[in-house]
């Protein structure tokens, strides 16, 4: 089935070779073919790009789109009319075309050594990177994936999908109609958009599984909702599979679930002393549990700061900052955020020079153990 930029250009090709539309004739505005299809500007301003590349239409900024006055052999054009997204590393005037990145926010936890990585690899391929920071919230990711796309020389999105219960309406938009995209960090469930990120199953497990190897048989998983989230999901799973072959009767797996402090824009006073109480409450409704899973930095703080770290409770947690002097202080996977960054940035070039790529790319972690006295 064509993709709906296809099925526009299509149509126009076609009144072209039926002699409806004749060299030098005005074609449909963006607005007029988006009214007509009902689909969004976007969709059918990609279809007047993929018509222009094709040698069928002439765009004169401020009039609009016309029939070329020399057309290309009708015959030898092929039918659904695709886009051949090419790499464009730099324009007619020089400047470098762009790449865009979508992202909730970064920090020395997570998130900075990704953005760096994927600065570096747009640099080396000769284009510039515009970020965007949602700070998680679902409606300014999907107001930055549909003004980013329209603005003109932004060739493909990497986007750091924000934490929510639905996908993000306007980037599934672009997927379904071919604009050049790659996930980062995450993954989007039955999409087939090209995303990298961690094996955070395995990953998750690993870290379970090490609490085991240090004679822990109580323990917690610790984290937000999981809500659609592909990284909570999977790090759920992974904890779980690591009892799958344990002994119920020594092996106990427990979860805290219902944090919330952590997530993008709630990370107040509030929120966090109403996070520490559910942990005191865990604690007190669960003591025989003597080691964590926390699903990120900040929240093993907190089952630091709500635990008091009697020494026979371990706490371990993913991407734990570095420390040159004291060492990190947890037990924690390090994931690689500096190969997830320049994959991303390859395959989405790969996929501007109209090449297949993978909807699924899986990068490294290890197992960091803690420094901390």
């Amino acid at each position: 089935m064509a993709l709906l930029y296809e099925q526009i250009s299509s149509h126009v090709l076609d009144e072209i070779r039926r002699g409806v539309l004749g060299p030098g004739d005005r074609v449909a505005s963006e607005m007029e073919l988006a009214a007509q299809f009902e689909v969004s500007r976007i969709t059918s301003k990609r279809a007047l790009e993929v018509l222009r590349e094709a040698g069928l239409v002439e765009r004169i900024r401020g009039k609009g789109s016309f029939v070329a006055k020399r057309l290309p052999d009708l015959d030898r054009i092929s039918l659904p009319l695709k886009g051949r997204m090419p790499l464009r590393p730099a324009r007619a005037d020089g400047v470098p075309g762009a790449v865009a990145l979508v992202v909730p926010d970064v920090s020395e936890a997570y998130g900075l050594e990704l953005l760096q990585a994927i600065e570096e690899r747009c640099a080396e391929h000769g284009a510039n990177l515009i970020v965007r920071r949602t700070r998680g919230r679902q409606s300014a990711e999907e107001q930055a994936v549909e003004s980013l796309v329209a603005l003109d020389g932004v060739d493909g999105l990497i986007v750091f999908p924000v934490h929510g219960d639905f996908y993000n309406a306007s980037l599934l938009r672009q997927v379904l109609d071919g604009y050049p995209v790659v996930l980062v960090d995450r993954h989007l469930s039955g999409i087939p958009v090209s995303a990298v990120h961690t094996d955070n199953v395995a990953a998750s497990r690993a870290l379970t599984e090490r609490l085991f190897e240090l004679g822990h048989r109580q323990i917690a998983f610790v984290s937000p909702p999981p809500l659609n989230t592909s990284s909570i999901e999977d790090r759920l799973e992974g904890f779980r599979s690591a009892f799958a072959d344990r002994d119920p009767r020594t092996y106990q797996a427990h979860r805290l679930t219902e944090l919330r402090s952590t997530l993008p824009g709630s990370f107040t006073t509030e929120s966090v002393l109403s996070d520490l109480e559910l942990i005191r409450a865990f604690r007190e409704k669960a003591p025989e549990v003597t080691a964590f899973v926390a699903c990120e930095y900040n929240l093993a703080r907190m089952l630091d700061r709500a635990l008091g770290r009697p020494r026979e409770q371990v706490i371990s947690c993913f991407d734990s900052p570095g420390d040159p002097i004291a060492g990190p202080p947890y037990l924690h996977v390090r994931q690689n955020q500096t190969e997830m960054g320049r994959q991303a940035v390859d395959l989405l070039f790969a996929q501007l020079r109209g090449e297949s790529v993978p909807k699924l790319s899986i990068v490294p972690f290890e197992l960091i153990d803690a420094q901390r006295n």
